[in-house]
């Protein structure tokens, strides 16, 4: 009898390199995929599903399936890529340094001229001078909202 392909070791492969490789290239430019690669860890769980099943498979029914070298070959190498995934996104990218130019909490902002959503230019000091609308006196205070993304 001849033995079939366990193609569910390599498809589990391929998702899970899938999984590793896509985030710099495609998820980490959205938002909602950036700081919570949750696209990524599915793909991961798909992969492992499907390496499980082929391992199963080539060790519960040699005589059938082929995979018992590739297969735990392949699991290890898929672990090694969730782990140096998890690695760079959790641990890595908290090891950054901050930046010795940001402001503190409660500091002074320096003078800056931006432009708003309508592309007019706006300086910190027009809106502390100038009173808002239905206000007698200027405000003492502006609060900056920078949204990430849009530049």
């Amino acid at each position: 009898m001849k033995r079939r392909w366990n193609w569910h070791l390599y498809a589990g492969f391929l998702l899970c390199l899938a999984g590793f490789g896509s985030y710099p290239f495609v998820f980490a430019e959205y938002p909602v995929t950036r700081d919570v690669p949750w696209a990524n860890f599915l793909l991961f769980a798909v992969g492992g599903i499907l390496l499980v099943i082929g391992l199963q498979r080539a060790f519960g029914q040699a005589q059938q399936y082929r995979g018992k070298i590739f297969g735990p070959i392949l699991g290890a190498l898929s672990l090694l890529a969730l782990g140096f995934f998890c690695y760079i996104v959790f641990y890595m990218t908290k090891q950054l340094p901050p930046p010795s130019t940001a402001l503190q909490v409660g500091q002074k902002a320096p003078e800056f001229v931006l432009t708003d959503t309508n592309n007019n230019p706006v300086a910190l000091s027009s809106l502390l001078s100038a009173p808002l609308p239905g206000m007698q006196t200027a405000p003492k205070g502006v609060l900056l909202v920078f949204y990430r993304g849009y530049w």
